[in-house]
């Protein structure tokens, strides 16, 4: 009995650390808004259009979308948008912005 209790809490243990782990490694959509917003125009729109479900939110709105968001795209919130990306989603978008940065 005294077995199966440790192994258990043991199980548990290893759970929960994983799943910190995989926490850990996700990127902070408020960083990652940050970090997007401090891009210049075209490395900013770069990255847009290489992560298609944000793309598919700036282009819903036809023309004028992308006229909205190159006058507002500093400003505007993306914490949202980001927010609704899945992990390997969200790791790429991460990669996109420290790749596009080391361009400049």
């Amino acid at each position: 009995m005294h077995r199966s209790i440790t192994a258990l809490l043991v199980a548990i243990a290893l759970a929960l650390s994983v799943s910190m782990a995989a926490a850990a490694s996700v990127p902070d959509s408020r960083q990652l808004e940050k970090e997007l917003q401090s891009l210049d125009w075209g490395q900013f729109k770069a990255v847009i259009e290489a992560i298609p479900e944000i793309r598919r939110e700036v282009e819903k709105y036809g023309p004028l979308g992308w006229e909205y968001v190159k006058t507002n795209y500093r400003s505007h919130g993306w914490k949202k948008n980001i927010d609704r990306l899945d992990t390997d989603e969200k790791q790429r978008l991460a990669q996109l912005i420290q790749r596009t940065r080391k361009q400049r």
